[in-house]
């Protein structure tokens, strides 16, 4: 994508990459790349416009947030997103996630329970010139069966575990990766090769519960 930025929000997000993201340990070219790219300042309510490169997560309404960028990256890097990827993300929320997935993969289909955020984040995205998401409102914890299977999985709520309906839609060698757990959460790899799953736990974090069926406890 091209983008026309003011010049002191392109050294600011220069020096977001830097200092919070690259310095933590995130190598992979193209994903510091997309994270240069994607004017974060712009998925960030106006009243939080002058935190848009601090490094935690912002309330973005309904109880809902905008990730630390590092975790962003951090997410993102552990796909190994190739251009030919289909990538299913499960909670658009802001949308910022949803153009650094699109930077990198042939097609972003992205899910959100709230209607008013998924509303907003598509005339976002879509007037950021963005041709390759696809949008659905709705219970993101039963996936999306009837594009199935992608290539990559992002999950950005945390359910108690991960949703198997959506992880049935990983193709082979496919992987997914979600925050899982209640009062400690921690990422979680999931990779599908000759139809076998394996997971890796990875790092800490706090994400807000996964909403819908899933928080019910409904299959």
């Amino acid at each position: 994508m091209i983008w026309k930025f003011p010049p002191d929000d392109a050294r600011k997000r220069e020096e977001m990459v830097k200092s919070q993201i690259e310095r933590r340990g995130v190598r992979d070219a193209q994903v510091l790349e997309a994270m240069r790219t994607v004017p974060r300042e712009a998925f960030v309510e106006r009243s939080d416009s002058e935190y848009a490169f601090y490094d935690g997560p912002l309330s973005i309404g309904y109880g809902q947030t905008i990730s630390q960028p590092y975790i962003v990256a951090y997410m993102t890097e552990m796909l190994a997103i190739r251009s030919t990827d289909r990538v299913l993300e499960v909670g658009t929320g802001s949308g910022y996630q949803t153009a650094v997935l699109a930077e990198l993969a042939a097609e972003v289909y992205t899910i959100e329970i709230v209607d008013a955020l998924s509303l907003r984040a598509q005339e976002l995205l879509r007037a950021q010139g963005y041709s390759n998401i696809r949008f659905r409102a709705g219970d993101g914890s039963l996936g999306w069966p009837e594009e199935a299977p992608f290539d990559a999985i992002m999950v950005t709520a945390a359910p108690d575990k991960a949703p198997e309906r959506v992880i049935a839609q990983l193709a082979d060698g496919g992987r997914m990766i979600a925050p899982v757990g209640s009062h400690e959460q921690y990422l979680e790899l999931i990779t599908r090769t000759h139809g076998t799953v394996e997971r890796r736990s990875l790092i800490g974090v706090r994400f807000v519960p996964m909403t819908g069926r899933i928080q019910k406890g409904e299959p």
